[in-house]
C-alpha cells in the first residue's frame, strides 16, 4: 500500500522483478526486466530512469542495474509481502497460478498491518493444523450446501 514517499504499485514491481534478477542471475538488464515483465524495453528505461532519480537503483557500466540500499529494502518489503501471502493461501489448497493471480492483485492494496495479521494467521494454522482441518472440513459442508441449494 504505497504512502506518498513510496514507489507506485508499477515501480513495487520493478523493484521486486530487478531484485529476483539479480537474486537469481547476478544481475538484472532492461532487456531481461522486460521480458519477464512482459512490457517493452522502452517502458522499463523509462521506469529505470524515474527509480534511478527516486534513489532505488543506479547504472553501472557493465554490471548493469544494481539496486541501492534504499530499493533492497523496498525490494525485500515486496518480497516479503508476497511471500506471506502465498504461505496464507497455501495452506487452502489454492493451487500456484490461482495464487500468483490473486496475489498480484491485491498485494498493493493491503497495509502492513493486514499483511501482519495474515502472517500471524498463517502462523497460527500452522502450528495448530488440527483447527486448519476443522475449518477445510466446514468449508466443505458450505461448499456442498451452495451447490444443493443452485441444484
Amino acid at each position: 500500500m504505497p504512502t506518498p514517499n513510496s514507489p507506485s504499485q508499477s515501480a513495487e514491481d520493478y523493484l521486486e522483478r530487478i531484485h529476483e534478477l539479480i537474486e537469481d542471475k547476478g544481475y538484472a538488464r532492461v532487456v531481461d526486466i522486460a521480458s519477464s515483465l512482459k512490457v517493452k524495453q522502452a517502458s522499463v528505461t523509462s521506469m529505470v530512469q524515474k527509480l534511478g532519480e527516486a534513489g532505488y537503483l543506479k547504472y553501472e557500466k557493465y554490471r548493469g542495474l544494481i539496486l541501492t540500499n534504499k530499493g533492497r529494502e523496498v525490494a525485500r518489503k515486496i518480497h516479503s509481502r508476497h511471500e506471506t501471502l502465498s504461505r496464507f493461501f497455501s495452506l487452502f489448497g489454492l493451487d500456484a497460478e490461482t495464487q500468483r493471480l490473486d496475489i498480484e492483485g491485491i498485494e498493493h492494496h493491503l497495509s502492513p498491518a493486514t499483511v501482519e495479521v495474515l502472517a500471524d494467521l498463517a502462523g497460527f494454522f500452522e502450528e495448530h493444523p488440527e483447527t486448519l482441518k476443522i475449518f477445510q472440513q466446514s468449508r466443505k459442508r458450505a461448499k456442498r450446501k451452495r451447490s444443493s441449494v443452485t441444484e
